[in-house]
């Protein structure tokens, strides 16, 4: 049973470009540390579209960090760990393209090429409806959709009860 592990979630302001990143610490089955960082994306610039989705705007990172000045906090909380997320190709996908749009060399990240996907063990559990809002409810898992650091934590939870289902 896997009970240590970060999982890990982005907001996306246009395309891949990120805005925000939550990420939560778990060893043996306990939230240790959660992580969040608003990101200015590049020009923050922003679809309304997504603004819409998750509520962060080109006002609120303003004065945030770059992708760049925020990765070694990412990297120092995924290297060398199991990494799980809800939607797997996305963030994963999106942590890549933001590395490579700052030069960012992939030796830089030591994770698994492939990361746990809390939808796909729920689909193979049987769930049908096994998006994140879904599977929360299910579970009784407070979420505030869209949230880094509230998809994270949800994402962490779904995690470790997959695991006693899978037993």
């Amino acid at each position: 049973m896997n009970t240590t592990f970060s999982a890990i979630d982005f907001e996306t302001a246009v395309g891949h470009n990120v805005c925000s990143v939550g990420i939560v610490t778990v060893e043996h089955g306990q939230i240790v540390e959660e992580y969040h960082q608003l990101i200015q994306p590049p020009y923050n610039d922003y679809n309304y579209y997504n603004i819409r989705v998750h509520g962060i705007t080109p006002d609120d990172t303003y004065d945030a960090p770059l992708f760049s000045e925020v990765f070694p906090d990412i990297a120092q909380r995924l290297n060398g760990r199991l990494v799980v997320a809800h939607n797997e190709g996305f963030d994963r996908g999106v942590l890549l393209k933001s590395m490579q749009d700052y030069n960012i060399h992939h030796s830089e990240l030591d994770t698994a090429e492939k990361w746990e996907c809390t939808v796909k063990i729920f689909r193979k559990l049987g769930f049908k409806k096994n998006n994140l809002a879904a599977c929360c409810e299910r579970h009784r898992i407070e979420l505030k959709h869209h949230d880094a650091l509230s998809d994270a934590k949800a994402c962490a939870k779904l995690f470790l009860i997959s695991q006693d289902l899978a037993t």
